[in-house]
């Protein structure tokens, strides 16, 4: 996801593109797979992914679709969205460079519209608002999030925010701070909108990490932490390797993962 509310900071994850499509984790088997059957997508309608970042949602749902868009301010994004779609055979996605600002956009409309991991950095209503002329009257938003690594719920992962804290002062996280941050949720946003009935699905399981994979998703959010470090940039990764070493000397981290599912339609 590389969307942000009123296009104010739609180079956000400038930069990171190449880290994101390496080491973003992709959504779970049985995610996709309670989606469809839930929504019998059945190959029929069309879908829009809305900042689409580098396709982990558009690619696996755009094979249970006749075609798809996927959408994203950050054009590195697309480049990488279009290498993950080759590479997997599918061929029914046009890439769409743009932001929840640029809708309806001449898109047309949509059975399902999509947003991972992206809601929160939208304006919530306007999007809502925009997308109620977009979506088939049976048609559905599916929003995806997750918990993320740089959130702390274990002992290596608070060893990494203090690695981070080191190298890096305080006004420089201000990029962890969603717009949608502190206010109301989702579900009281959807309730005011033209889809108003929500379906709420909690996947929970565990995800392992490398220290590799932990130091490419750190450079893959939206502190752009790959450019801020500099030349700095091989004593952090040393650090982090030593730190979380240290914690586990076998190198593999263990993350708990809560998945939240929201599905809402209209009356």
């Amino acid at each position: 996801m590389t969307e942000a509310a009123d296009g104010i900071t739609d180079d956000l994850f400038a930069g990171t593109a190449w880290h994101y499509a390496r080491y973003r984790p992709d959504y779970p088997r049985r995610f996709f797979d309670e989606l469809v059957r839930r929504l019998r997508l059945d190959g029929a309608g069309r879908l829009l992914d809305l900042g689409c970042g580098t396709g982990q949602l558009t690619v696996p749902l755009a094979r249970h679709m006749a075609d798809a868009v996927g959408m994203d301010p950050e054009p590195t994004m697309l480049v990488e969205a279009a290498r993950r779609a080759e590479a997997a055979g599918v061929a029914n996605v046009a890439w769409t460079q743009g932001g929840s600002a640029d809708l309806p956009a001449g898109l047309g409309r949509f059975r399902l519209v999509t947003m991972g991991r992206s809601f929160h950095w939208m304006d919530r209503a306007e999007v809502l608002a925009a997308l109620s002329g977009m979506i088939e009257e049976n048609g559905a938003i599916v929003l995806a999030n997750d918990s993320c690594l740089v959130r702390p719920a274990t002992t290596w992962q608070r060893a990494i925010e203090e690695v981070q804290c080191r190298f890096l002062p305080p006004e420089q996280w201000s990029g962890r701070t969603t717009p949608a941050e502190g206010q109301e949720s989702h579900e009281d946003i959807l309730a005011r909108s033209s889809f108003p009935r929500v379906h709420r699905v909690v996947h929970e399981f565990q995800r392992s990490w490398t220290i590799e994979q932990a130091i490419g998703y750190l450079y893959s959010t939206s502190l752009p932490l790959y450019r801020l470090l500099g030349d700095r940039r091989a004593a952090f990764e040393q650090l982090v390797t030593d730190t979380l070493l240290a914690i586990d000397p076998g190198g593999c981290f263990i993350e708990p993962v809560t998945l939240e599912v929201l599905t809402a339609t209209r009356r």
